[in-house]
């Protein structure tokens, strides 16, 4: 496998909440600082929130639009990352992606959906 593979994405009111998964089965998932990224219509591909690897202690790093609603996580043993999207925004609405951070070109996946809108 040489792609993420995103899932999880949805329809979803304001102030709802979302679960987004991402998988790798490729490389060694444990040794990367991985992150959420984000594309808008119309705007650019961006970091959304960043993990490090198992080994730093797994600290966290969160854009300030999305601090204190969205949460990132990673179980090492499965190859899975999670962004638990809570509080959501409609401008939340946009493509989530994962990869390591920095991200490597070639592993970008299809992205999952998530639109937030009553």
């Amino acid at each position: 496998q040489v792609q993420f593979v995103e899932s999880g994405g949805g329809l979803v009111q304001p102030g709802g909440s979302l679960r987004l998964s991402c998988v790798h089965s490729g490389i060694i998932f444990r040794l990367y600082t991985m992150g959420w990224y984000r594309q808008a219509p119309g705007k650019q591909r961006g970091l959304v929130a960043a993990i490090e690897s198992g080994g730093s202690g797994g600290r966290t790093n969160y854009v300030d639009s999305v601090k204190g609603r969205f949460t990132i996580s990673r179980d090492n043993a499965k190859n899975t990352m999670y962004l638990q999207m809570n509080s959501v925004k409609p401008e939340d609405t946009a493509v989530y992606y994962c990869n390591t951070n920095p991200a490597v070109d070639r592993r970008w996946g299809q992205g999952t959906q998530v639109a937030v809108s009553s």
